[in-house]
């Protein structure tokens, strides 16, 4: 994970803009690398990626805080 060419933050992206809630599941395959190893580095690159959406857009964050 994060070492390939799929753009694991577009995917999180498009679905977090449908809403989406269910599980994520990948599949982490790396003969020339320890298991554990890749493991542990895969899972800590899917926290990363995996952010929370964001129920307003980013310029309206703004005014609701200039109301303040």
């Amino acid at each position: 994970m994060g070492r390939g060419k799929v753009n694991f933050e577009l995917i999180i992206r498009a679905l977090n803009d449908i809403g989406y809630t269910g599980p994520l599941s990948v599949e982490w395959e790396d003969g020339g690398m320890d298991r554990e190893y890749g493991a542990a580095e895969s899972a800590a690159f899917c926290k990363k990626v995996d952010f929370p959406s964001s129920d307003i857009v980013f310029d309206a964050q703004f005014d609701k805080e200039k109301q303040s």
